[in-house]
């Protein structure tokens, strides 16, 4: 707890010194690039739903709480941000080695802990068109997802979601599962939006949850899109080859870092693969099981 101190104390001396830099710009509509309070932003252009907190508490979404787990996703929140200030970057990639290692969960309370940020609106998208999970976790259910913008020209507008309660928070969800994923996220359509998503707000960061690393080649298509990437992996449940040949594959992708996901300990022995460059949150075992029976 003494380090979550340090690094949360470290943060707040920053944005304290950082005091005069850009306002966030609006999400409200496309024309509206004026810069305005985080309070006054409003969702015009954007459809607003209303979202149980106490649902997705449940699900382990960490909305407005302060404890142990939510210290941890600061921490990780602070280093990505350090990272992608240091290199001009707004677009992340969020993946796995494999299924059921806790990405899309990550990038969920990433994506909101970067949005408490004062000086960043963020947009979490849904590129998982293979098996897309987000708004489950969410707990809203779309009619309308990426696959509509990519196949049947569905405007941005009428795919864009706030859940309430939410500040600063957008979420792109990602329709209806599609087979011929690899080559939509390859597409010239979705190079145009990425760059239409990363340039349109200078003051947003773009997190996307990518299918895992090893189970399709969707996500190695669409990486180099990005401007980096956050790998999750967990203990326990990533085998050490897997993540060695994840990391492989990943080669020539800006690996930003690594999330330790469910970490019985405070050490990891995954071997020479590429990790001692990284940034590892350990999310303590016993703290994710308390967490877990609070919120059943």
């Amino acid at each position: 707890m003494e380090r979550i101190k340090q690094a949360l104390d470290l943060a707040r001396k920053e944005r304290e010194k950082q005091s005069g830099s850009p306002q966030i710009v609006a999400d409200q509509a496309p024309e509206s690039r004026g810069a305005v309070a985080s309070e006054d932003i409003e969702y015009t252009e954007t459809r607003n739903i209303d979202v149980s907190i106490n649902d997705l508490r449940k699900r382990r979404i960490l909305v407005n709480q302060h404890n142990a787990v939510a210290d941890a996703y600061r921490i990780l929140r602070t280093q990505i941000l350090q990272r992608m200030r240091d290199n001009s970057w707004n677009t992340l990639g969020v993946t796995s080695p494999k299924n059921g290692e806790g990405k899309s969960l990550t990038a969920i309370n990433l994506a909101i802990s970067l949005a408490r940020e004062v000086d960043y609106t963020v947009l979490l998208v849904d590129a998982n068109l293979r098996s897309p999970d987000l708004h489950n976790l969410l707990g809203f259910y779309p009619k309308l997802g990426l696959s509509d913008y990519l196949l049947n020209n569905v405007p941005l507008n009428e795919i864009l979601i706030h859940p309430k309660g939410i500040d600063r928070f957008v979420v792109l969800p990602a329709g209806k599962s599609i087979g011929n994923s690899s080559e939509m996220l390859s597409s010239p359509k979705m190079s145009q939006l990425v760059e239409e998503l990363r340039s349109r707000y200078p003051q947003r960061i773009v997190l996307f949850d990518l299918p895992p690393v090893l189970t399709s080649s969707d996500a190695i298509a669409f990486l180099p899109k990005l401007d980096s990437a956050l790998v999750v992996i967990e203990e326990g449940s990533t085998q050490k080859q897997d993540l060695r040949q994840a990391f492989d594959m990943l080669q020539g992708t800006e690996v930003i870092g690594t999330v330790l996901n469910k970490s019985y300990t405070s050490e990891h022995d995954y071997g020479d693969v590429g990790l001692k460059d990284g940034i590892v949150s350990r999310f303590i075992n016993f703290i994710s099981k308390k967490y877990r029976k609070a919120h059943d």
